[in-house]
């Protein structure tokens, strides 16, 4: 599955720092966290890996080449995420108002497991990985089926196990967040953050 000129470490290392930038995954995570604490948070971190799987599979598929190929099927999927991660902006600061919630609720969880999973499907920067990054480490051999699976696990492993450390860091803020006042500035800050990632979908060239 692994061909011989494949740079698994030098990937690993990449992806890492990748991951260590700020992007939707980190930003949306914290935030979930913070408000409605860790297994909420937990829930969407393994949305987010089922996400990253996928996105990694399509790019196996082909799907990472016809995105460098096709110049409007890019563009398309730039504006879907940036129009998700739109939508979630708007419910952050519709929802800033509501009282805490004293525990995750099983629809809560699900959600936040269904929108993880959306927001990778739909985030080019996952795509990058396959089509900017991917081919710095192949020796220049072809993305082959078997390689894009293999780097699709590795890129979701260390994705998760950053992730789950910054849904723990952030669910240590909820207690500090139960006066609804707080909860509030917080959840409209998360809302502009997550605007603004929005608009960084819309930045990201391809090319």
């Amino acid at each position: 599955m692994n061909g011989a000129g494949l740079d698994l470490a030098g990937f690993a290392l990449a992806v890492l720092l990748i991951e260590l930038t700020p992007g939707p995954n980190m930003a949306w995570l914290a935030g979930l966290a913070a408000t409605e604490g860790r297994r909420t948070g937990m829930s969407a971190a393994a949305g987010v890996a089922l996400g990253l799987l996928a996105s990694g599979t399509l790019a196996a598929l082909g799907l990472a080449a016809m995105l460098a190929a096709a110049p409007a099927l890019w563009h398309t999927l730039r504006f879907a995420g940036a129009a998700m991660m739109g939508w979630l902006a708007i419910e952050a600061w519709r929802g800033a108002g509501n009282s805490p919630e004293h525990g995750p609720t099983g629809d809560g969880t699900r959600r936040a497991f269904l929108t993880g999973a959306l927001i990778n499907l739909l985030n080019p920067k996952a795509y990058m990985v396959f089509v900017v990054v991917a081919p710095q480490f192949l020796n220049g051999e072809a993305l082959s089926l078997g390689n894009a699976l293999l780097l699709s696990v590795v890129s979701a492993v260390i994705a998760t196990a950053i992730h789950c450390g910054i849904v723990l860091a952030g669910s240590k803020a909820q207690a500090w967040l139960s006066d609804s006042a707080r909860t509030r500035w917080v959840r409209r800050g998360f809302a502009v953050v997550i605007l603004g990632v929005a608009v960084s979908f819309l930045l990201i060239d391809i090319g």
